[in-house]
């Protein structure tokens, strides 16, 4: 794998001639999805705001040289309403500490640095219930964290990796979480690229790009969460256990450094549009009302090319008061509270998020009690 970042990999140009990679600097690697011009999944136009979107291109390239998934655009996007974290995501969070400690990482009156995100969550109210707290200002911790998808949304991913470690003390551990490539190969999640996440970690690529910072992955685990999140603990002078180099080897059965396996990704695209637009045009034409729960971001380019509008799918509803009286971007459906679904009585509600379906039928049993039926939107696609 090359080290360091040659030249600038963040210049504005960056046409297929001119890609070189946000770790590595090589130029050499293939386009394995081109979703051409989106609207961006961070920008929520208010209902009555009549468009048209902005759209920008959404690309994913796939380094030859160390393996990284990423966008090789570098357009500025609008920032995202906040939204309201599901618990699927504080579950999560709350295995990944207790698989840490249970593996003797975590130390009571250890300091912690928690990396930057825009996704809201934090690991320090679980590290403090164990005794860790914060670092003072600027000084190295014995524990650092990147657990709630921080790093992805770095545009030079060399630097934003020094900012992090440079808070590593030398007996420290990195802990690393991200949403595995793997998972998005293998569930064909190609609406999980989305503008402002810039890279996409595979295991292998992972543990090598940690190497050329001088740490060791020590230990790997993975959860169901997104359909496959990967936590990695790191640190200087570390041995590698048994279960890295078993993800690591899953992982690279999985094709994530593979361009062929890569771009079945754009095959999905086509497969999964169809299905959803037939699912919800069925249901209305069966004479039910089609509604779609979770204003995600991975909802946005995935309505906009099924060409799903509020003619027939005639709201989308989520937690987050933030997004409400706005629209989804591209297609225009508007946004709506939990309460004014359950008020409509839809005969079928697109769930966009799978890891919320227990959750939410749990918060609203009214949907099927008046003889609704929850759908996923990766089941029908």
């Amino acid at each position: 794998m090359p080290a360091g970042v040659a030249g600038d990999p963040l210049r504005k140009d960056r046409s297929l001639s001119s890609i070189v990679c946000r770790w590595c600097g090589g130029d050499r690697g293939e386009l394995v999805l081109d979703l051409g011009a989106q609207p961006t999944s961070e920008f929520f136009p208010k209902v009555d705001e009549p468009g048209p979107d902005p759209l920008f291109p959404l690309r994913l390239w796939l380094c030859a040289g160390c393996g990284l998934a990423q966008l090789p655009d570098d357009d500025e996007v609008p920032e995202q309403p906040e939204g309201i974290e599901p618990r699927a995501l504080t579950d999560q969070r709350r295995d990944a500490v207790t698989a840490a400690a249970a593996a003797g990482l975590l130390r009571s009156g250890a300091t912690v640095v928690e990396g930057p995100t825009p996704h809201g969550g934090s690991w320090l109210p679980g590290l403090a219930e164990r005794g860790i707290h914060p670092a003072e200002p600027g000084a190295r911790a014995g524990v650092v964290v990147d657990g709630s998808f921080g790093l992805m949304h770095a545009r030079d991913q060399g630097a934003a990796f020094d900012g992090l470690l440079a808070r590593l003390a030398d007996d420290g551990v990195f802990l690393f979480q991200f949403h595995t490539f793997a998972a998005i190969l293998r569930h064909g999640q190609w609406n999980a690229v989305r503008h402002g996440h810039f890279a996409y970690y595979s295991t292998p690529t992972a543990v090598g790009m940690l190497a050329e910072k001088g740490l060791t992955v020590t230990d790997a685990w993975t959860f169901p969460l997104y359909g496959g999140t990967v936590l990695l603990a790191a640190r200087r002078g570390g041995v590698a256990g048994p279960s890295v180099a078993a993800v690591v080897d899953a992982e690279l059965a999985e094709g994530v450094h593979d361009v062929a396996r890569a771009t079945a990704l754009q095959d999905a695209v086509g497969t999964s549009t169809t299905a959803l637009r037939e699912t919800v045009e069925a249901a209305v034409a069966a004479g039910g009302r089609v509604m779609g729960y979770s204003a995600a971001s991975r909802a946005v380019a995935l309505l906009h090319m099924a060409g799903v509008g509020p003619d027939i799918l005639t709201a989308v509803a989520d937690a987050s008061p933030a997004k409400h009286g706005c629209r989804m971007p591209g297609s225009g459906i508007p946004v709506v509270p939990p309460a004014e679904l359950v008020a409509a009585e839809p005969g079928v509600v697109v769930l966009f998020v799978p890891d919320l379906m227990n959750e939410v039928r749990r918060a609203l049993p009214e949907v099927e009690a008046a003889g609704g039926r929850w759908v996923l939107a990766d089941a029908v696609t």
